[in-house]
């Protein structure tokens, strides 16, 4: 259950897979600071490979890797190739 004090955070789809093969959650809260952090240096925290994320839905609505993420939010890491990312479903991505 996601605090004040931390974000809520899900790997999706290549992403998922990559967590497990790690013996990692898929689902988890991470700490933020107060001041919040870009998506992709969260990413980068949590050592995801940044290279292979299209975007991030945040809050429920689809962002960028430069996105904001403050303390209180959900974050799901969406990787380059998964079907909901193409831009049929919702429109490009403002990407990495």
């Amino acid at each position: 259950m996601t605090t004040a004090s931390t974000v809520h955070v899900r790997c999706l789809a290549f992403l998922h897979a990559y967590q497990r093969e790690r013996d990692l959650p898929v689902s988890f809260d991470v700490e933020v600071p107060d001041s919040g952090i870009s998506a992709k240096s969260l990413a980068k925290q949590i050592e995801l490979p940044t290279e292979r994320i299209e975007g991030v839905f945040l809050n429920n609505r689809i962002s960028g890797l430069d996105a904001t993420v403050r303390r209180g939010d959900r974050v799901a890491f969406v990787p380059a190739g998964t079907p909901a990312s193409h831009p049929s479903f919702f429109g490009p991505f403002v990407t990495r």
